[in-house]
């Protein structure tokens, strides 16, 4: 990707943004608060170097708030701290990072609209486009083969219809969402926890780079930030601002997923959630959801008729039903669902032999078709177009 220098606020001077980095990145000060010392003094600059006597006259600050700024500007050291606070800016720009105010024409309009927008965002790649229309596939971490398996098929067609996908990169339904749409070729963009620099989980070190080339990574925490809990609901909120629809593939009564929902419902925003299994805990959440008024998620082609995108524009995809794979293979698969079934209910299902059935689940696991989720027990993997997840 190539390095741009970031252009700044247009009311922003380059030589003064590395201010902007300053009061960006202060904590715990509220993005509410940040913005409303901005207005008040003019700039973030003139917010630096107000006397402590003048810093309430404008707007409410409480102790702490004081605490905060005059800790953040350590005026003991201050030709030290600003020489700091400069080369640690010069290396944000070279990392290819902007920092993208409130009031700058990139700012993604859809965020501004929400009741607490960022003070300011750090993006590495893309922003989702304006004239796009956006979805958040959202849900459990520990999530089924089922939810998995929907979170995929959902993103994939999606994605495949022109929209973009965006969810938390998170384990579970989160990175299903995002693989599903750059299975079908499409953009996603990934909201984090931390900075945008920081790839939680660690283990999503290919999606995360996959995102960077098709599409991008935002976050409101400055970079080096760690993935504390406190940031992730502040994340959920980033998450249904820069969507126009949210979609709980997988929740439990009480999850980060449902907030997500309930901020989505305070920004106006239409939510759907996926119906499971009665007796599933992960279901239980979705089904709140429905029973409050939530859309029902029938089937992804029935969510782009609600939403008005013209089916004729979804990319071809492979059905991997239709892979020719060679018999017993091809038994063997038509055999398996998104619930585990075992290698006795295969064999009695198909007639073989137990040797024959078992190598066909070896063939079906290293090919990418299968997955064995206990001892014995086998559901389709999540992958589409033929290409592993």
């Amino acid at each position: 990707m190539e390095n741009k220098k970031n252009p700044g606020s247009p009311s922003v001077g380059e030589e003064d943004m590395f201010y902007e980095y300053w009061l960006a990145s202060l904590k715990p000060l509220s993005a509410r608060k940040k913005r409303m010392l901005r207005d008040a003094y003019g700039s973030a600059r003139a917010v630096y170097y107000i006397e402590e006597t003048r810093l309430d006259q404008e707007i409410y600050l409480t102790d702490r708030d004081r605490r905060v700024l005059q800790t953040g500007r350590d005026s003991r050291n201050q030709e030290e701290f600003l020489r700091g606070l400069k080369e640690s800016w010069e290396k944000l720009q070279e990392s290819g990072i902007r920092l993208i105010l409130y009031d700058d024409p990139a700012y993604p309009s859809r965020l501004s609209r929400i009741p607490d927008p960022p003070y300011a965002i750090y993006v590495r790649g893309e922003l989702p486009p304006e004239n796009q229309p956006a979805v958040a596939i959202v849900g459990a971490r520990k999530c089924t083969p089922y939810g998995e398996e929907m979170a995929l098929e959902y993103a994939e067609t999606l994605a495949g219809a022109g929209v973009a996908v965006i969810s938390g990169m998170a384990r579970g339904i989160d990175g299903a969402g995002h693989r599903g749409a750059l299975n079908a070729g499409g953009k996603t963009y990934g909201v984090l926890g931390c900075g945008v620099d920081v790839c939680y989980p660690r283990e999503h070190i290919g999606l995360y780079m996959d995102i960077l080339k098709n599409g991008g990574l935002i976050a409101e925490r400055a970079p080096g930030e760690p993935p504390l809990p406190a940031y992730f609901p502040e994340r959920n909120r980033i998450i249904s601002g820069l969507s126009d629809v949210i979609l709980i593939m997988e929740a439990k009564e009480k999850s980060g997923s449902l907030i997500t929902a309930d901020q989505a419902l305070e920004q106006g925003k239409d939510v759907y959630a996926l119906p499971g299994p009665a007796d599933s805990a992960l279901s239980q959440g979705c089904h709140r959801l429905i029973r409050q008024g939530a859309g029902i998620l029938l089937s992804p082609e029935d969510l782009l008729e609600e939403l008005g995108i013209d089916r004729i524009h979804l990319l071809k995809k492979s059905d991997r039903n239709k892979k020719m794979l060679e018999s017993p293979e091809h038994m063997v698969y038509s055999c398996l669902g998104l619930f585990p079934k075992s290698t006795g209910t295969i064999i009695e299902e198909t007639g073989f032999s137990p040797q024959k059935v078992m190598e066909a689940l070896v063939s079906l696991v290293l090919e990418g078709y299968a997955r064995e989720v206990s001892k014995n027990h086998y559901v389709r993997a999540g992958k589409s177009s033929g290409e592993k997840a």
